[in-house]
């Protein structure tokens, strides 16, 4: 910049202006709200809350909520918190009252449960509440047909 160029204009253009040429895509965004989009984090974050990590030398999986529920109490609550994000999806997704009360409970079950020191702990390991709820909310945006379905019901036949 010189002393005879002050300011230099800002292009208006947001391609241009984060400097992409303006034939290139947009920028990825993390604000798709479409129903498949959401319905995909959502997939994501709760086998994360519930099955991302596997235990050496067994077949069980355990998720973030299982292991941030070692800690008492608060950390109980910061699994019911997270919980709690799905069930918002969910609301903001546009599910039915009662379906929204039958997620709630299996979110309220699990932090119940989960405050009792051990027991509580290996109950959440074991209940997967957020995929409950995950499974609950495909299913009913599968039959309402606002998603596609995920698996495709019928026979194969082999043809010869």
């Amino acid at each position: 910049m010189t002393a005879s160029e002050p300011f230099r204009a800002i292009p208006r253009d947001p391609a241009t202006a984060y400097g992409q040429s303006p034939g290139a895509n947009p920028p990825f965004r993390f604000t798709d709200t479409s129903r498949e989009a959401s319905l995909a984090r959502l997939e994501k974050l709760a086998f994360l809350l519930d099955s991302a990590f596997l235990i050496p030398g067994t077949n069980r999986r355990v998720g973030l909520e299982a292991v941030i529920g070692l800690v008492p109490v608060i950390g109980d609550i910061a699994g019911v918190a997270l919980s709690s994000y799905i069930l918002y999806e969910a609301k903001r997704l546009g599910v039915p009252r009662w379906l929204l009360a039958r997620m709630a409970l299996n979110v309220a079950f699990d932090g119940a449960v989960g405050v009792v020191p051990l027991a509580g702990d290996l109950f959440d390991a074991a209940f997967k509440a957020n995929r409950r709820n995950v499974r609950l909310l495909r299913r009913h945006l599968e039959r309402s047909g606002a998603v596609r379905p995920n698996e495709i019901d019928g026979t194969a036949t082999r043809l010869d």
